[in-house]
C-alpha cells in the first residue's frame, strides 16, 4: 500500500466535516460541535482556522472545553479542529524507531498533514496552531524548519518544554533533552521565532516540567538545567501565568483568554460555556498497549451510557446507548440533555471493565474519547474495590485546590507544584453498590464503587 493509495489519504486525515468517523484507523482530525449562533468578527471576515495539538500520551479530547470556549466566541464548527496524534508517547531514544512510540519527525509529518487538510477544507491560506506541551514541538519544527511558515498565522505553545524538560548526561537520546539534535536544532538561533508567523509561548510557575530539580522525572536531588523559564520563546510574546500548572496552562479558561485574544485580536465576548438543550456525545475507543497510550481505535469495545443520579449515582433507567465497537473505533452518538450526570461504561478487550462517572456534558463533542483504565497496581488488587478520581485537562495542587473523594482529603495529597492527577480510593468489597462522591473545587461527581472481583473499576472524571 502506497502513500498515493486511497485508503491511506483516508487514515491520515481526512475530517469528519466530509465523511463519517470510519476513517479514524490513524490520526483522524476531529471537530467542534454544533456553534451557538455566531458573532460577527471585528473585520466581517471569516475567523482564522485554529488547529490544536495535543501532549505527550494524550488525545484529542483534551480540548474539549477549549473547542466548547471558541466556539461560545463565535468560531464556526469548521473552522476548529482538534486533532489525535496515532502515537502520542515519545520514543526513548528519538533516533530509533520503538513500537508505539513516535518520533519528532513523525510528529512533525503528521502535522504537516493536518495543516494540509485544514488548509484544504476552510479554502483559508493560513491557519493558525495552538500545542500543549510536545505539541508545541512540531509546531515549532514545522514553522521554523520545514516551510511551514507561509501557512501558519499564529503559533502558541503552551507549558511546551522548549528548552528541554532536562539538560543533562542521562536519557541522552530524549526528544525532552536540551542536548539532543532535535532541540539543539530548534533552539540553535539567535531567535525562536520566524518573521510573517506570530508567536505565543504561555508559562507558568507551577509547571512540573520546568523545574530545577529533577523529583518530577526520576532523579530528586539532580539538577536539571531547567528553569520555570525553560518554556518561554526568544522573539515570541511571552506570557507567564502565575499558579497555573502544565495541562492548565492550555485547557484553563485564563489561557483561553490568552490564546484567544492573540489569534483574534481582540477580547472574548465570554469564558463560559453556554448549554445546549440536547447535546449529542460521540468518539473513540483507543487503546492501553503494555501500559502505554496509543490514539488508534480499537474493535470489539462494549460502550453503554446511562443517565445517573446527581445525589447517589443510581442509574435512571435503562441504557440510553449500547454499542460495540468496530474497526474504526467509534462508539456513539447519544443524544443526552445538559443537566444529566452520565456513567459510560467502557469494556475493552483485555482490559477491566471501566464504569466512567461524569458531571452534565453542556455541550455536543466529538471527541468524548474513551481509554481503558490504567493497569492495576498490586495494592489495587488487594482492595475489594477501586476508585479513580482523574482530572485529564489539569493536576490536583494544595493549597490551590479542594480536593474530596468519599468526603475526605485524598491520600495521595501533596504541597507544592502541581504534579498530580489520578487519585486512588480503595475500598473493602463491602462498598460495592454504595456512593462514592468526588469534589476539585467547584465541580462535583458522584459515582458508585465497583467489585474488583468481577473486575471492574470507577473512574469520576472531571470535565473542568
Amino acid at each position: 500500500m502506497t502513500r498515493d493509495d486511497p485508503a491511506v489519504r483516508h487514515m491520515e486525515g481526512r475530517s469528519i466535516h466530509r465523511r463519517s468517523l470510519l476513517g479514524a484507523f490513524l490520526s483522524t482530525p476531529f471537530l467542534a460541535t454544533p456553534a451557538l449562533a455566531q458573532a460577527p468578527s471585528v473585520s466581517g471576515a471569516a475567523p482564522t482556522p485554529i488547529l490544536m495539538v495535543h501532549g505527550n500520551g494524550d488525545h484529542a479530547a483534551l480540548w474539549l472545553t477549549t473547542l466548547w470556549r471558541f466556539e461560545a466566541n463565535g468560531w464556526p464548527r469548521e473552522r476548529l479542529m482538534a486533532v489525535n496524534m496515532p502515537d502520542p508517547l515519545a520514543r526513548a531514544n528519538d533516533a530509533e524507531p520503538q513500537e508505539h512510540r513516535s518520533s519528532s519527525a513523525e510528529q512533525t509529518a503528521r502535522l504537516a498533514d493536518f495543516v494540509r487538510e485544514l488548509r484544504a477544507r476552510t479554502g483559508a491560506p493560513r491557519v493558525a496552531l495552538i500545542g500543549n506541551s510536545r505539541g508545541g514541538y512540531p509546531i515549532r519544527d514545522f514553522v521554523a524548519h520545514q516551510g511551514g511558515a507561509a501557512q501558519i498565522s499564529h503559533a502558541i505553545t503552551c507549558g511546551t518544554p522548549n528548552r528541554g524538560v532536562f539538560d543533562w548526561e542521562f536519557n541522552p537520546g530524549s526528544e525532552f533533552n536540551a542536548r539532543t539534535p532535535f532541540l539543539q536544532r530548534l533552539n540553535g538561533g539567535g531567535s525562536d521565532v520566524v518573521p510573517g508567523t506570530e508567536f505565543l509561548a504561555l508559562r507558568s510557575d507551577n509547571d512540573l516540567f520546568a523545574q530545577p530539580d529533577g523529583r518530577f522525572v526520576g532523579r530528586p536531588g539532580t539538577a536539571t538545567g531547567i528553569t520555570q523559564d525553560g518554556p518561554a520563546l526568544r522573539g515570541a510574546t511571552n506570557i507567564l501565568l502565575p499558579g497555573l500548572d502544565h495541562r492548565e496552562i492550555a485547557y484553563h479558561w485564563r489561557a483561553f483568554r490568552e490564546q484567544f485574544r492573540f489569534i483574534a485580536g481582540r477580547e472574548p465576548m465570554t469564558l463560559t460555556v453556554p448549554a445546549e438543550a440536547r447535546p449529542v456525545l460521540n468518539g473513540l475507543v483507543t487503546n492501553l498497549i503494555a501500559g502505554g497510550a496509543t490514539n488508534r481505535p480499537v474493535a470489539g469495545a462494549m460502550v453503554e451510557v446511562f443517565r445517573t443520579h446527581p445525589t447517589d449515582g443510581t442509574r435512571l433507567g435503562e441504557a440510553l446507548h449500547r454499542r460495540q465497537t468496530g474497526a474504526d473505533g467509534v462508539w456513539g452518538p447519544v443524544t443526552v440533555q445538559s443537566d444529566w450526570n452520565l456513567e459510560i461504561v467502557l469494556a475493552a478487550p483485555g482490559h477491566p471493565i471501566a464504569h466512567h462517572f461524569r458531571s452534565p456534558f453542556p455541550r455536543s463533542t466529538e471527541v468524548l474519547h474513551l481509554r481503558p483504565p490504567a493497569p492495576l497496581t498490586e495494592a489495587d488488587r488487594a482492595a475489594g474495590c477501586l476508585v479513580r478520581l482523574t482530572r485529564p485537562r489539569g493536576y490536583f495542587a494544595w493549597p490551590r485546590d479542594v480536593v474530596l473523594l468519599d468526603g475526605r482529603d485524598i491520600a495521595e495529597r501533596r504541597e507544592g507544584v502541581a504534579s498530580l492527577a489520578v487519585a486512588h480510593l480503595r475500598l473493602p468489597a463491602e462498598r460495592a453498590g454504595t456512593p462514592v462522591p468526588g469534589l476539585f473545587n467547584q465541580e462535583a461527581v458522584m459515582g458508585r464503587a465497583s467489585l474488583l472481583a468481577e473486575n471492574r473499576i470507577s473512574l469520576l472524571e472531571m470535565t473542568w
